[in-house]
């Protein structure tokens, strides 16, 4: 599937696409591919962005950045599928990062 809009896509679809994108990502990175599985993982991570309900990302809360233990994000705003903030302790730079890769702080580990 070239040129994929996940926004029409139904959840079984997506959830085949992020299955789909994670064995390419592993494959890449098998063979030593590490641009290739940089732009997969890229990919996997926006298809599961539109998994996440957006009501469950709230602009002024905290969240853990799912593979980076000990980094938090402020989110402020959200634009599409990203969140739209600071990282703690960072340079108070504004970044976004997809809605995939936040996670509430409540949640277990």
């Amino acid at each position: 599937m070239n040129e994929t809009n996940y926004a029409s896509m139904t959840e079984q679809e997506l959830r085949q696409e992020v299955a789909n994108l994670r064995e390419k990502a592993r494959k890449a990175e098998s063979l030593g591919i590490i641009n290739e599985f940089a732009v997969y993982e890229r990919k996997m991570l926006m298809a599961a962005s539109y998994l996440v309900d957006l009501d469950t990302i709230i602009p002024g809360e905290m969240y853990r950045i799912d593979g980076t233990p000990g980094e938090f994000f402020q989110v402020e705003y959200l634009k599409g599928r990203f969140a739209w903030g600071f990282r703690l302790g960072g340079n108070r730079r504004e970044e976004a990062l997809p809605v995939a890769l936040l996670a509430p702080i409540k949640a277990g580990k």
